[in-house]
């Protein structure tokens, strides 16, 4: 029996394939039952898709809630039930004006920062336990939950130019929190422009610590059989980005058993903590208490004495 492989997996989903397809496909090319991917992407968008594998896949959370950058292109002219390239025209509006560089870089910045986003009905989130996109099968419109998403930076990567069918499109680079639409973000560019407007076309170029340079091709990872281990992150390289304390033997026994830990022994005031053993182990995520000052308790056990 092969040893289960435990780490990420820095995957380039291809444009054609879902992303619960990819986890299937990867699940089969490494031997493994447990595998979950950090954040879905859609099916016409190809880019950066970690997927957790083994013991990995407890700290999918974490790396799921990890800022991402996309490249995309807004497509001004007309709008769609899907808010992407794939669904059916909703409205059209010929583009009769000179669309200014200046103006799109103003709107970028107007948007920059914090803003409240209404998820597209194709999507899938939750609404009374339902998703959203099974009430767009059918036919259905439901009121959304509004939320508040992060887009950290907003810059145009392309001249604004018009097309034969003449519409205008142009491209840009997003760098976002977890739960941003960037179909949403297109629209909106669209209407704060005066038009209808969809996404045309998208990439995830970044999820947290991982980007495109380090990611590998599906039909590439399935051609190398003997090397697939190689591109396995580790857990510890997953997580470098969060603060980390390396602790003795005492306090390792501790974490193990999942003891709530005073911040004298931890000796750092953050509200997440890797703990890590003297051999460079990461043995568990640790967070604040919420009820007991002074203290810290497991955010999630990576490590512990029946492992």
């Amino acid at each position: 029996m092969k040893n289960e492989v435990n780490g990420v997996l820095p995957l380039w989903k291809p444009r054609g394939m879902t992303s619960f397809a990819a986890v299937q496909e990867v699940k089969k090319i490494f031997w493994t039952k447990r595998a979950g991917h950090t954040g879905t992407l859609d099916p016409d968008v190809d880019g950066v898709l970690p997927i957790c594998l083994g013991r990995a896949t407890k700290i999918v959370e974490y790396l799921t809630a990890d800022r991402k950058t996309y490249e995309g292109e807004v497509t001004l002219g007309y709008s769609t039930t899907t808010e992407d390239q794939s669904g059916e025209i909703v409205e059209k509006k010929l583009v009769d004006r000179i669309i200014k560089e200046e103006e799109v870089l103003r709107i970028f910045q107007e948007l920059t920062g914090e803003i409240k986003q209404i998820p597209p009905m194709f999507s899938a989130v939750k609404v009374k336990g339902k998703r959203l996109y099974e009430y767009a099968r059918e036919g259905i419109t439901v009121e959304r939950p509004e939320r508040i998403v992060t887009i950290y930076n907003l810059e145009l990567l392309s001249p604004i130019e018009k097309t034969e069918e003449g519409y205008v499109r142009f491209r840009f680079r997003a760098t976002c929190s977890k739960g941003t639409y960037i179909r949403t973000l297109s629209v909106t560019i669209g209407e704060k422009l005066g038009f209808p407007a969809h996404m045309s076309l998208l990439t995830r170029t970044a999820s947290g610590v991982f980007s495109k340079e380090n990611c590998i091709p599906l039909e590439e990872l399935k051609l190398q059989e003997e090397q697939r281990d190689k591109y396995i992150i580790s857990v510890e390289d997953a997580l470098k980005e969060y603060p980390k304390k390396i602790i003795g033997l005492d306090t390792e026994q501790k974490v193990l058993n999942g003891a709530i830990l005073p911040f004298s022994i931890i000796n750092m005031d953050e509200p997440l903590i890797a703990l890590y053993n003297q051999q460079g182990k990461c043995l568990a995520l640790y967070e604040k208490h919420p009820k007991r000052h002074g203290m810290m308790k497991p955010a999630k056990m990576l490590v512990s004495v029946d492992s």
